[in-house]
């Protein structure tokens, strides 16, 4: 039997909303064992004087209890 959880985290990236997940996942993987899968909840942007500034990523991440 396999049981699994659901914790969300939020990610921000001064580059783009795919390098925010990315260093969210990365970071959750560092404490979190058994990612299996994660969903973006929500987006936004910062802006800042009419331009984007930092990209902000809301995650649900999926993984296995030992």
């Amino acid at each position: 039997m396999t049981v699994a959880k659901v914790t969300e985290i939020t990610a921000e990236s001064t580059e783009s909303f795919e390098d925010a997940i990315r260093q969210g996942i990365e970071r959750a993987s560092e404490t979190l064992h058994g990612i299996r899968g994660a969903w973006v909840k929500e987006q936004k942007v910062r802006v800042e004087s009419g331009k984007i500034t930092s990209y902000r990523v809301d995650l649900k991440v999926t993984f296995v209890l030992d």
